[in-house]
């Protein structure tokens, strides 16, 4: 067997993704639409990561109540490798479980951890990065993260400083120590991080064995190392079985609270290939072609209904009914069955705020 045959791909397909309100709700979150042509983001992450795992080397961990959408939209995912939720605990007991699934299926397991509602411009170099990063991990000495090279003063991704340069790996790529973490910092901050040129944005885009992850929970978590060791050596139906009294006990914590920030063996590898997460509305305007008026058209059906006159620069997700702008500039316009949004391009972070005022009216029939 060659290192590759070990290798196992865990997505997460079980977020929200509030700031794509209104298309993205609780029924069908983000990693389900298709916003960038004919395909979902889910079914887009899962052919990227396909040129690195075969189908039944690929482990999805959703919601229960998304189970059905993602056999829907992957048939080809073996149904045992859809790992359902009982209820949403964050990102740390997610990669957890589906690193022990992999392990159960091999023990020499090494997984590639992705969102699966993210967009990557260059493929091949994704794949050649991913594939660096395995060979890394694939010694079970160190967990690897992905850091993404900045392109801009994000204000809205944590940030990862490196240490000291270990190592030089394929055709130009370094492998350096993890220095310290930085949530989400003010431009400013952001644009002096960036001229430093020792940041990157964090993607929780993860490589490591699943040895050396469970090891890792064994040491910084071991409240959660001890609850999930029922799981080993489970597949299956028996593992599902045993997944409920573990996430009613679990507490809710990020990846990135739980083991990156304090592992000491936490190494990174820089990844410049287009990588975005697709945070809000402005972000799809951002990717999508425009046309000569600097506009991007939309639809759920084949032909957008959208007639825009001296109107420039907008977004318009159109829904099958007529949508008309008049001297609009700069704006987002989003049409479903229930809802219509009209928002700034510029505020289209605040999206969320919408998401926030109506849970708290207890209008949840509009989340």
């Amino acid at each position: 067997m060659t290192q590759t045959d070990h290798t196992y791909a865990v997505l997460l397909a079980g977020g929200g993704g509030t700031r794509l309100w209104p298309k993205s709700r609780n029924k069908t979150p983000k990693q389900f639409l298709k916003l960038f042509g004919d395909e979902t983001m889910l079914q887009y992450t899962v052919h990227r990561v396909r040129k690195l795992v075969p189908w039944e080397r690929l482990i999805i961990v959703t919601n229960e109540k998304y189970r059905s959408e993602v056999e829907k939209q992957l048939p080809e995912v073996p149904k045992s490798n859809i790992i359902a939720e009982p209820e949403k605990k964050d990102t740390a007991l997610a990669m957890l479980v589906g690193s022990l699934y992999a392990q159960s299926l091999d023990p020499d397991a090494v997984v590639i951890n992705s969102a699966s509602d993210h967009v990557v411009a260059d493929i091949n170099e994704f794949v050649r990065v991913m594939q660096a990063a395995v060979r890394v991990a694939s010694k079970k000495e160190n967990l690897v993260t992905v850091g993404i090279t900045p392109s801009r003063p994000a204000t809205g991704f944590g940030y990862i400083k490196i240490g000291e340069d270990l190592a030089k790996l394929d055709r130009g790529l370094s492998l350096f120590t993890v220095a310290s973490f930085t949530e989400k910092p003010n431009e400013a901050t952001a644009r002096g991080f960036i001229s430093t040129g020792k940041y990157f944005w964090n993607a929780n885009m993860y490589v490591w064995s699943a040895e050396a992850l469970v090891s890792a929970f064994k040491t910084y978590l071991p409240s959660l190392y001890e609850s999930t060791k029922v799981l080993s050596g489970l597949t299956g139906s028996d593992f599902a079985k045993a997944l409920p009294k573990i996430y009613a006990a679990a507490e809710t914590i990020s990846i990135d609270y739980a083991i990156s920030e304090k592992a000491t063996n936490l190494v990174l590898i820089p990844g410049d290939f287009g990588w975005n997460d697709v945070g809000d509305w402005k972000i799809v305007y951002d990717l999508e072609k425009k046309d000569i008026s600097g506009n991007v058209i939309v639809s759920d059906d084949a032909e957008a209904q959208v007639v825009a006159l001296a109107s420039y620069d907008n977004f318009v997700h159109a829904n099958g009914r007529l949508v008309a702008l008049v001297g609009v500039n700069d704006m987002i316009v989003v049409d479903t069955d229930e809802i219509v949004l009209v928002i700034p391009k510029s505020k289209s972070q605040d999206v969320k705020k919408i998401v926030e005022y109506l849970k708290a009216k207890g209008t949840t029939e509009y989340l």
